[in-house]
């Protein structure tokens, strides 16, 4: 199956040990619902996996879920793999559970956006809208 040039493209992934995936899921099917092409990688994946995904599949966004805590190694891992495919194209989305205050720190180090646990689903797809908007045509 063919999707148009103009159809946002979204790869979703749980990375680490964290086995909860409802709210993934969740994200999934309202993004999907408003038009955009998803892709879930499932549960337990690593940041070279997800990364190598990402890129195989020509998406616009990468989201990554996390409700283990570990954010603050993911993430650099994750930014430093799309640097080395030269793919720094892809935004790198964050969700789940994390801190108020390392948002700020997930910001800096090139995390396009961080959409917290009680981030409404018309949220998110806004958001990642606007992201994609903001970053125009690849």
């Amino acid at each position: 199956m063919t999707v148009p040039s103009n159809v946002i493209r979204v790869l979703i992934a749980k990375v680490g040990l964290d086995g909860h995936d409802r709210g993934v899921k969740i994200v999934a099917r309202c993004l999907r619902d408003a038009g955009m092409d998803v892709i879930y990688t499932g549960l337990h994946r690593t940041p070279e996996e997800v990364v190598a995904a990402a890129v195989q599949e020509d998406v616009d966004i990468l989201g990554i879920s996390i409700l283990s805590g570990a954010h603050m190694t993911v993430f650099p891992k994750v930014i430093d793999l799309l640097k080395q495919h030269e793919a720094e194209d892809i935004l790198l989305v964050g969700g789940g559970v994390m801190p108020d205050e390392d948002v700020g720190a997930l910001k800096e180090i090139g995390v396009a956006e961080v959409l917290l646990q009680d981030t409404p689903p018309q949220a998110i797809v806004d958001a990642v809208r606007r992201l994609v908007e903001a970053r125009g045509p690849r």
